[in-house]
């Protein structure tokens, strides 16, 4: 059944605040096998002109998709995650993240499709400092299939 369109244009709270640490920064940008100084060296990262260490583009990623989570446990929109799969993932940023950082992320329902039977629905992320400056923005495409006929 496809979910209902009266949720495009939904906003959820903004998440509670995710601070980013160095060592977060380190594993990540280790686990994707990025080797820029700026992400693991202070001094690298001064010298480029940032306060800290800096995150590697994709790591806002770990932030931004819990917050879609939101949606997607959203009981009135009914969207079923056993059949979620992962459909796209973009980003614009302000500026980098960075180490300090307290970042909270602000959910909205961009659009609902329905493609072949699949639930498509595309949410974006703003992500926003404590000082509430804008830092990057994510728009998460998920994907629930059709579910098999018996």
């Amino acid at each position: 059944m496809a979910l209902d369109q009266s949720f495009v244009g939904r906003t959820y709270p903004p998440t509670p605040a995710y601070e980013v640490g160095r060592e977060k920064i380190r594993e990540f940008a280790e686990a994707v096998g990025d080797d820029n100084p700026a992400y693991v060296d202070p001094e690298a990262a001064k010298a480029l002109g940032h306060p800290d260490v800096i995150a590697p583009p994709t790591f806002v990623f770990s932030v931004t998709f819990k917050a879609a989570g939101e949606v997607v446990r959203d009981p009135q929109l009914g969207l079923d995650y056993s059949r979620v799969v992962h459909g796209d993932q973009k980003f614009a940023y302000t500026r980098p993240v960075r180490a300090g950082d307290r970042l909270t992320v602000t959910s909205t329902i961009e659009s609902i499709k329905s493609l072949a039977g699949n639930d498509v629905v595309d949410v974006r992320g703003e992500v926003h400092d404590e000082s509430g400056e804008h830092v990057v923005t994510a728009w998460t495409k998920l994907v629930a299939r059709a579910a098999e006929e018996a």
